[in-house]
This record gives C-alpha cells, structure tokens and sequence, in this order.
C-alpha cells in the first residue's frame, strides 16, 4: 500500500479504540488507559496499539490482559465503525513514553538542584575569600 493510508487508518483505529475502551468496556481489569497511538502495517493487516496506563507494574500487566482479551470484542466495535473489507488483527502494547518522559523529569530537578546547591556553595566559597582579602594587609 502506498501512500498515507495505514497513517489515516491508524489515526480512525485510535480514535475509536479509545472511544471503545472509555465506553464499551466494562472489564474492572482495565484501569486508566489511554491510547498514545497505532502504527498500522503497510498491507493493513496488522495494527500495534500503544496504550498508556497509569498505575502500578500489576495494574499495568493486568489491564493489558484485559485489553488482549477483549480485543475480538473490540475487533467486532471496529467493524461495525470502521468500513473496511478486512480489519486488522489488533496487538496491545505498553507505551512507555510516558513513564520515560516522567523519569528524564525527575533526573533533570534533580540535576538543577545540584547545580544550584554548587552555585551556591562556589559564591559563598568566593564570598568569603572576598572578604578575607580585603582584611589581610597589603605588603
């Protein structure tokens, strides 16, 4: 397939996944999950969905057990949307950009805390050695 078609189709699968899975689902396993995006094969067959779940590494495991077992349910949702001539098979997949993006954050405060704390520490080293300077007599 040439073109921008699996990009469009991808961009139609996330919008109604996420509007399946905030909706239509009623599985107590999923928690909160949002879909980050879906990259749809060239030939259409295949479609990986990138979900970000918020919650702990269980709760993260057990809602995308959820999602892969709910994904004929949500296959069918698709279906009846979408109209197509065959749909793609449907993989789940953790998007860790999130979680990432929270962890660089975390590093960058802690480094620019540092960095003040040394900034401090040198002007206060320069401060007084200023002023030691300025009490000693000159020769």
């Amino acid at each position: 397939m040439a073109g921008r078609r699996p990009e469009r189709l991808g961009e139609q699968i996330r919008e109604e996944v996420s509007q399946i899975v905030l909706g239509e689902l009623n599985d107590p396993r999923i928690g909160f999950v949002t879909v980050t995006d879906v990259q749809v094969s060239s030939d259409l067959r295949n479609a990986r969905i990138y979900v970000s779940i918020f919650g702990s590494e269980e709760d993260i495991v057990r809602s995308l057990g959820a999602l892969k077992a709910a994904s004929g349910f949500i296959r069918w949702h698709l279906g009846r949307s979408l109209n197509l001539r065959h749909l793609p098979d449907l993989h789940f997949a953790y998007d860790k950009t999130a979680r990432t993006a929270t962890r660089i954050e975390e590093i960058l405060k802690e480094e620019g805390y540092k960095a003040r704390r040394r900034e401090a520490d040198d002007a206060s080293t320069d401060s007084l050695s200023d002023s030691s300077a300025r009490n000693e007599p000159e020769p």
